[in-house]
């Protein structure tokens, strides 16, 4: 267990009780968001070093009773026995942590190989991830979308968000982090006529949202279109122009919205997906000077880099990257991911238990 690690933690913790208990912090409600989300990562920690504190003395005390009266003797290896899982325990959560576990995120999913039916899988595995967050009562807001013909999506982007601070610092990252990659379907499309089955495929990316504190974009630095809106939306489609393209000029990332119906609502949506695009690449430039643990999530929308397989006939999911097999598609398609999701974060805890890195998010 690190001592200097664990008094930086904990004078941290002391710092921002106080900063809360500041009535001038309200004036700032995006300060308000921050103190709160890490205030409530550290309360577990706090509230485990207390506990073994708390232990520790018992310990003591029962140990003086033990030399005046040796009927005492019993207690102490009763309380001595309770020191180890708490030692444990704080040893686990000293462990560093992903830094973004607490932040919302905005998920991408686009269609890849395999024409309209990588379509309506990406339009399946949207619906996956709007009931799975409503399991956990977190909401979906869709910030971009381009429908299909036969009702699947070519591209939709969205954001997923918890309602106040997450308890325990986890946040909407901790748990859907592990879905960005290719995801690839098994099953008899719609459009087959011969009853055979289909191979396809749709890429998924997961971003943790930033913050206008977490990245700073230049004005200078952007190139900002506008365009004519094309497909459903209303009499204002193909009319106006409302749809905005925003070119970061510094990484060429390109970002395009059209779902809104004013030109300033669209700007706001892509430069929500702008800023949280810069803090995962700037993320992974850190993570790749330090470590090669982490790779990218979808280099390209290939059958052959998936880090998931949805077999239907044999209501089967199975994650490649641990080797996660349950048959329970038909659940998990529903919002039932709570059994390959902690597979994979035990799988990333004994990583870090064994002084690794986290988990790869590909295989």
């Amino acid at each position: 267990m690190s001592n200097d690690r664990l008094t930086t933690l904990l004078e941290e913790y002391a710092g921002l009780e106080k900063q809360m208990e500041d009535p001038s912090i309200h004036a700032d409600q995006a300060l308000v968001r921050r103190v709160g989300r890490r205030f409530a990562e550290l309360a577990p920690l706090h509230a485990a070093y207390t506990e073994l504190e708390a232990a520790r003395a018992d310990l003591a005390a029962a140990r003086e009773l033990a030399a005046e009266d040796p009927s005492f003797a019993g207690e102490v290896e009763a309380v001595a026995a309770a020191l180890a899982p708490l030692e444990e325990k704080l040893g686990e959560m000293l462990i560093p942590r992903d830094p973004h576990d607490a932040k919302d995120v905005i998920i991408e999913i686009k269609a890849g190989e395999g024409g309209q039916e990588s379509a309506l899988f990406a339009g399946d595995l949207l619906r996956m991830y709007t009931r799975y967050a409503e399991r956990h009562g977190w909401t979906v807001e869709i910030i971009d979308a381009q429908d299909s013909d036969l009702g699947g999506v070519k591209d939709v982007s969205a954001a997923v968000k918890t309602k106040g601070v997450p308890a325990g610092g986890h946040g909407v990252w901790s748990r859907l982090k592990w879905e960005g990659g290719v995801h690839r379907v098994q099953r008899v499309p719609v459009t087959e006529s011969q009853g055979r089955i289909h191979t396809s495929a749709a890429g998924v990316l997961v971003l943790p949202e930033a913050e206008d504190v977490d990245v700073h974009i230049e004005p200078g630095d952007i190139r900002i279109d506008v365009f004519r809106s094309s497909g459903p939306g209303g009499q204002s489609v193909n009319t106006t122009d409302s749809a905005v393209r925003i070119t970061h000029l510094p990484t060429g990332i390109v970002v395009s919205c059209q779902n809104e119906k004013s030109q300033l609502q669209n700007r706001e949506q892509a430069m929500r997906i702008l800023r949280a695009r810069l803090l995962a690449a700037a993320q992974e430039e850190a993570d790749a000077a330090a470590s090669d643990a982490r790779k990218a999530q979808v280099r390209t929308v290939d059958r052959s880099e998936r880090i998931r397989t949805y077999n239907f006939p044999q209501n089967r999911i199975t994650d490649h990257r641990i080797g996660y097999t349950a048959y329970n598609l038909d659940l998990a398609l529903s919002g039932d991911l709570d059994g390959v999701l902690d597979a994979l974060a035990e799988a990333d805890r004994a990583a870090r238990l064994a002084g690794g890195s986290e988990i790869s998010r590909r295989p």
